[in-house]
């Protein structure tokens, strides 16, 4: 199966290289972020310390679910184009949103673990495989699907026609018609920014649910609530400042190592 923008393996391999790049470089404020956003409070989850805690989930789940998204984001938008004509906007957006959903059976036992590395001390990759193993089966390592797919799908429904959006217009301005990895990277930094910031709430309440380890997870609406009821609106936005400096960055990191990877895979075609 290939595509004017490239073969099946070429954006797996795009995809999986563009999700390890953002992961372990950033891996930090992604740290920072889930502390300040858990229930106990930032230093009693560790504060600035072990921020690389919980990566190895990251490790083995990033690629995998990056490549997923990639290779159906691009899949689905070539084939909606095709039949979708002057709707790129609409077409971008529902694609990723149909990425989002495939690549979130992967991103989320490997959220929910990293999340529970990154907030409890001492604590390796296969005891928290087995404590969830034990307490709640093949499921628990589900916890927070929903949440997750509804921070997703909005993220990307603002994220990726605005950096589609962005690349057109600097494409219309060069004479090559084609953005730089580069300006793809900046573009991206742009989209992720917005996204962050607007999306944060619903970050909140995913990390929320994927942090509680004991009793049936509480629905998106009511942790919302008790956040609210508790620490206002500024704990609705817990974290809002690492995850907008974490996904501007990775929103870089992230679109750069793909259109790179893109530019030096061409003989995958």
């Amino acid at each position: 199966m290939t595509s004017e923008e490239g073969s099946v393996v070429r954006w797996l391999v795009c995809g999986a290289t563009a999700g390890l790049a953002v992961d372990i470089g950033l891996y930090p404020l992604d740290t920072i972020k889930s502390r300040m956003q858990s229930k106990q409070g930032f230093i009693a989850a560790g504060g600035f310390k072990d921020i690389y805690r919980g990566m190895s989930s990251v490790l083995v789940g990033s690629a995998p679910g990056a490549a997923i998204f990639f290779l159906t984001y691009k899949y689905i938008n070539g084939q909606m184009k095709r039949t979708i004509k002057g709707r790129d906007s609409l077409v971008d957006a529902l694609s990723a949103s149909i990425a989002e959903i495939a690549a979130c059976a992967v991103r989320v036992p490997t959220e929910l673990c990293k999340q529970r590395g990154q907030v409890q001390k001492n604590t390796r990759l296969t005891l928290i495989c087995r404590e969830i193993m034990e307490t709640k089966g093949i499921k628990g390592f589900y916890q927070g699907y929903g949440s997750t797919v509804a921070r997703e799908i909005p993220f990307s429904i603002i994220q990726f026609p605005i950096w589609e959006a962005l690349k057109r217009l600097v494409a219309e301005k060069k004479e090559s018609g084609r953005c730089s990895p580069l300006e793809g990277a900046a573009c991206g930094s742009v989209a992720g920014c917005i996204a962050a910031g607007l999306t944060t709430p619903l970050d909140v309440a995913k990390t929320r649910i994927m942090l509680t380890k004991t009793g049936p997870a509480p629905g998106i609406l009511s942790t919302l609530k008790e956040v609210y009821s508790s620490r206002g609106i500024g704990g609705l936005y817990s974290g809002v400042v690492p995850r907008v400096m974490w996904i501007s960055g990775g929103g870089f990191v992230f679109f750069g190592a793909y259109e790179t990877a893109m530019h030096f895979t061409k003989f995958l075609d």
